[in-house]
């Protein structure tokens, strides 16, 4: 696939999820929260559902998690530009209460569709529901555990032809709550950026 179809073909994904009323968030929602990044990168970070900033801005991870993700970034030498960032759910769960089984299962084909075209070699799952849903995805649901077990570990699985490298992280937001794991998160990062590709 060129760049050109590849970058048509994120257009008309993002149009089409834009317009999405697969489940009850379509009726909260200010805005839906497509994605935000390289579409070229070969890493590609996931979260679990935007929040209330996500929500009105319409992009992920722009409150305070957000300037956390960028300092992480920006000490492990990279960028927004750099990568890819998307959420399981493209809608915000109201409260910021956690997704529910149907709405993921509702935006399951949205969140696919962006890495069958992304394709990347890392995905970077930030907190438990990302870790599940991509372990899952790529068949090693067996080896989900805890993100305070298994953050920071490398997990290959196959994906068609091309081998994926997964990596659970903790999720930004947790050092709003607890500043002592921003260090685990900064080697993490420094990690994530370091690994073959």
């Amino acid at each position: 696939m060129s760049l050109a179809e590849k970058q048509n073909k994120f257009e008309q994904l993002k149009e089409k999820i834009c317009k999405c009323q697969k489940c009850a968030l379509a009726a909260t929602r200010l805005n839906v929260v497509f994605g935000e990044g390289s579409i070229y990168s070969s890493l590609l970070l996931i979260g679990e559902a935007p929040g209330a900033n996500e929500d009105e801005a319409g992009k992920p991870f722009c409150g305070r998690a957000g300037k956390i993700l960028d300092e992480l970034l920006a000490k492990a030498g990279m960028k927004r530009d750099d990568v890819y960032i998307a959420n399981i759910l493209k809608c915000r769960p109201p409260g910021n209460r956690n997704p529910k089984d149907e709405e993921i299962r509702a935006c399951n084909d949205n969140l696919d569709q962006q890495i069958n075209l992304i394709k990347p070699k890392v995905i970077g799952c930030l907190g438990n529901f990302s870790t599940k849903w991509v372990m899952e995805k790529f068949g090693l649901g067996n080896k989900v555990q805890g993100i305070s077990k298994i953050h920071g570990q490398v997990f290959i699985a196959s994906a068609s032809q091309d081998s994926v490298k997964i990596v659970p992280l903790y999720h930004p937001a947790v050092v709003v709550y607890n500043a002592n794991t921003f260090p685990a998160l900064e080697k993490d990062f420094n990690m994530l950026k370091n690994i073959p590709r």
